[in-house]
């Protein structure tokens, strides 16, 4: 959406913060594969189940940059943080995508949170690394938007 907004010359948010993003609708970083055994809640196969209810029959390339984030112009996004946990099938990619994004120039921030699953928020108030990652991506988001 900020990519959109920002071609478009409209106001983008203050900040993104981006937990456990698919970034890649190619579904080829390596760690699809080797954190198969890890990433209780997603598969390889589950992602190409999602990618084809979302774009399939639509003629829109896995690489098209408008759904592929790892082949998009970052440039020009407000602070952005990405955050993703190591056990995840996504691991890979999102890193890729931090990386691109400071790249890019833009202010970045990671919160990697050992262990963690696939949108490993769903452990807080249950899990002290999910508490302490929503922790620092609230002071994060605090310190970047002055709220």
């Amino acid at each position: 959406m900020a990519l959109r907004l920002r071609d478009k010359k409209q106001p983008l948010p203050g900040a993104i913060v981006s937990i456990s993003p698919w970034c890649d609708l190619e579904i080829a970083n390596e760690t699809i594969a080797t954190n198969a055994g890890t990433d209780k809640i997603l598969s390889k196969e589950l992602l190409e189940f999602f990618r084809d209810a979302w774009i399939g029959g639509t003629g829109i390339e896995f690489t098209d940059t408008r759904i592929n984030l790892n082949r998009a112009d970052l440039s020009g996004l407000p602070p952005t943080l990405a955050s993703w946990g190591t056990y995840e099938v996504l691991a890979g990619e999102d890193e890729e995508f931090a990386a691109r994004v400071k790249d890019a120039g833009i202010d970045t921030a990671t919160v990697v949170v050992p262990g963690g699953q696939h949108s490993y928020v769903y452990g807080a108030g249950r899990i002290p690394e999910t508490d302490a990652a929503i922790a620092q991506i609230g002071a994060w988001v605090r310190e970047k938007t002055k709220i």
